[in-house]
C-alpha cells in the first residue's frame, strides 16, 4: 500500500497589506482599550462618592427603563409593518415598502426638538385645544413631551427601521411551506403569525433591535434636552462639570459594559433553540385584503411614516421658512462647510481604508494566512457597537498625552511651542469619527469583494499583474458601486453625529449637529430648524439608495 501525503504551503512572506489591516485595527480599538485601562485609575474616590450619592442610581435606572421601553417600542412597530409589507396586499403597500424607511434619515433629538415646540404648551397643538374648548392652564391634563417616556417614543418614532429592514428580508425569504402546513393544520393567519413565522423571525427581530439599543444608549441630544440623566449625559457632565476625565472614563465603561450585558442577556435568553428553515424556500403568494382590514392595514403603515418623518419634517420646513431672512447667512455656510469638511474627509479616508483592509485580508486568506486578518477585521467592527461619547473619551486620553509628548519634544528641538496639533485641530476628531464608523465601510466594502470571484485574481496574476495593480485594475471597477456606498454611508452618519462632536470639537468649531442642540438648548427652536432641516436632506440619501435597492429587487423577483 502507498500513502500519499499532501502538504497545502503557506507563503510566510511579509504582506503589506496585512500588517497594515492589522495595525489600522489597532489604532480603531485603541478607544475602547483606552476607556478600559482606566477603570483601575485612582483618585476618582470622591467624583464616585458624589455620583453614587446623587445621580448614579438614576443613571442605571433611567437607561434601563429607556432600553426596554424602545426595544419594546422598535419591536412591535418595525414587526408588525415588516409583516403586513411582506406578506399582504394591501392599497399602497409597494409605496409603504420604501417610505417605512424615511424616519431613518431623522435624527432622535432633531425629532425632539420639533415634537417639543408642536407639543409645548404654547405649541399649536395646545393653543388649538384652549381656543376650540375654551380650556385654562390647570382645566385639561396634556401628557408632558419632555419625559422620559417621551424620549422613547422619539427613539421609537426614528429606529424602527432598524427592525423592519431586517425583518421584512426575513419574512421575505421565509419557508412558505411551512405557512401552508400551519394553514392546513388548521391555524387562522394570525396564529400562523404568532406560532410560525414570529418564531422564525426572532433573530432578526433581536438584531434589529439590538442595534436600536445600542443608538439609544449611544445618543446624548434628546436625553440631555429632555432632561433625562442617563450615562450619556453622566460622561458628559463628568468630563466638563466636574473635571475628572478618569470618571468619565470609568462611566463610559460602565455604559459599554451596559451595552455588552444586553447582547449576553439576548443570547442566552435563546438557550439552545435553533431557526433554522429546512423546508423548500419558495416565495408565498400575498394574501390580499380588502374593506376595513384593507384600511387598517395601510393606516398600520401610514402611522409611522407619518409620525417619524412626515409631520416634524413638515413642522422643520415651516420654522425655516420662517427664519429665511436671518437663517441662511454666512453663519449657515460656515457650519456646512464644517460639516461637509469633517464628513467628506472621514468618509473618503474610511472608504480607502476599508478597501485596503477588506483586499488584504483576502489576499491573507488566498494564502492560508487569513486568521490574523479577519480577527483585525472583527476587532475594527467594535467601533459601531460604542457609543459615540465613549469613543470621544477614549480618544481624547491618549491623544491629547501623545499631543503634549510632541509639542514637548518639538519646543526641545525648536525652542517654540508649536500649540496641540491634533486635539487643537479636527485630526482627532476625524480619529474619532473613523473608529466609531470604520465597520460600517468595512462591511459594505467586503460584501462587494465577495462577488468578485478568486478565478479573477488567478487570471489577473497569469497576466502578470501584481497585487496592487490586480486591485486598481481588475478589482476597484468591480466594486466600485460598494465603495461609493460605504462612503456615503459614513459621510451621513458623521454628519449626524453629536455626542462626539461635542466632545472633541476644537475652540470655535461648530458643525451643523451642534449648532442645533446649542440652539435647541437655547429654546430657540425655529433658528434650529434650519441646520436641523439641513442634516435631515442629508440623510435622506442613504435612504433614496435602500428605496433603489428594494425597487429593484422587487423586479427582479417579480413581484
Amino acid at each position: 500500500m502507498i500513502l500519499k501525503y499532501s502538504t497545502r504551503t503557506v507563503s510566510l512572506r511579509f504582506r503589506p497589506l496585512a500588517a497594515f489591516a492589522t495595525l489600522i485595527a489597532m489604532l480603531a480599538a485603541l478607544p475602547v482599550l483606552s476607556v478600559g485601562a482606566n477603570l483601575l485609575v485612582g483618585g476618582t474616590g470622591d467624583t464616585w462618592s458624589h455620583l453614587a450619592a446623587t445621580v448614579l442610581p438614576e443613571y442605571v435606572a433611567n437607561s434601563l427603563w429607556l432600553c426596554l421601553g424602545v426595544g419594546l417600542l422598535v419591536a412591535s412597530m418595525g414587526t408588525v409593518s415588516a409583516w403586513l409589507v411582506a406578506t399582504l396586499e394591501f392599497p399602497g403597500r409597494r409605496v409603504f415598502e420604501w417610505a417605512l424607511l424615511l424616519p431613518m434619515a431623522m435624527p432622535a433629538y432633531v425629532l425632539a426638538y420639533t415634537y417639543t415646540d408642536f407639543l409645548q404648551f404654547v405649541g399649536p397643538v395646545q393653543t388649538s385645544l384652549r381656543e376650540s374648548f375654551g380650556w385654562r392652564r390647570g382645566d385639561y391634563w396634556f401628557p408632558e413631551v419632555r419625559s422620559l417616556g417621551g424620549a422613547i417614543a422619539m427613539f421609537g418614532f426614528v429606529l424602527y427601521p432598524y427592525v423592519y429592514l431586517i425583518v421584512r428580508t426575513a419574512f421575505m425569504e421565509r419557508a412558505a411551506g411551512m405557512i401552508d402546513a400551519a394553514r392546513v393544520l388548521g391555524l387562522s393567519p394570525l396564529q400562523a403569525f404568532l406560532r410560525v413565522s414570529l418564531p422564525l423571525a426572532r433573530p432578526a427581530i433581536a438584531a434589529g433591535v439590538a442595534l436600536a439599543l445600542m443608538e439609544t444608549l449611544a445618543d446624548y441630544g434628546t436625553v440631555a434636552y429632555f432632561a433625562v440623566p442617563t450615562f450619556t449625559t453622566g460622561i458628559y457632565r463628568a468630563w466638563f462639570s466636574l473635571g475628572d476625565r478618569a470618571a468619565a472614563a470609568q462611566l463610559a465603561a460602565g455604559l459599554l459594559a451596559f451595552v455588552l450585558a444586553m447582547l449576553a442577556v439576548e443570547r442566552a435568553s435563546r438557550g439552545r433553540a435553533r431557526y433554522h428553515d429546512t423546508s423548500l424556500r419558495r416565495p408565498g403568494a400575498r394574501r390580499r385584503l380588502h374593506g376595513m382590514r384593507a384600511a387598517l392595514a395601510s393606516f398600520a403603515c401610514l402611522m409611522p411614516v407619518v409620525l417619524g418623518f412626515a409631520l416634524p419634517a413638515a413642522l422643520l420646513l415651516g420654522l425655516a421658512l420662517g427664519e429665511s431672512e436671518t437663517g441662511f447667512g454666512f453663519r449657515f455656510l460656515r457650519l456646512a462647510t464644517n460639516s461637509f469638511t469633517v464628513a467628506a474627509l472621514a468618509a473618503l479616508l474610511a472608504a480607502m481604508i476599508a478597501v485596503l483592509m477588506g483586499y488584504g485580508a483576502r489576499l491573507a486568506g488566498a494564502n492560508g494566512g487569513g486568521l490574523v486578518a479577519r480577527l483585525a477585521n472583527r476587532l475594527v467592527g467594535l467601533g459601531y457597537a460604542v457609543p459615540g461619547s465613549v469613543i470621544a473619551v477614549g480618544v481624547l486620553i491618549p491623544v491629547t498625552r501623545l499631543d503634549h509628548w510632541l509639542a514637548g519634544m518639538w519646543q526641545d528641538a525648536t525652542g517654540s511651542h508649536p500649540g496641540l496639533v491634533l486635539t487643537g485641530g479636527i485630526a482627532a476628531l476625524v480619529y474619532a469619527y473613523l473608529a466609531r464608523f470604520l465597520s460600517i465601510a468595512l462591511q459594505t466594502v467586503e460584501a462587494g469583494l465577495v462577488k468578485v470571484t478568486p478565478a479573477m485574481d488567478a487570471a489577473a496574476r497569469s497576466l502578470g499583474c501584481g497585487e496592487a495593480e490586480t486591485l486598481r485594475r481588475v478589482h476597484l471597477p468591480l466594486i466600485r458601486g460598494s465603495v461609493l456606498t460605504a462612503a456615503l454611508l459614513v459621510f451621513v452618519d458623521v454628519m449626524k453625529e453629536l455626542p462626539a462632536t461635542l466632545v472633541m470639537r476644537p475652540f470655535n468649531f461648530d458643525t451643523l449637529a451642534t449648532q442645533t442642540y446649542t440652539l435647541a438648548a437655547d429654546e430657540r427652536l425655529a433658528e434650529a430648524s434650519i441646520a436641523a432641516l439641513a442634516i435631515v436632506a442629508v440623510g435622506l440619501l442613504p435612504i433614496v439608495f435602500l428605496a433603489r435597492q428594494i425597487s429593484a429587487g422587487r423586479s427582479a423577483s417579480g413581484c
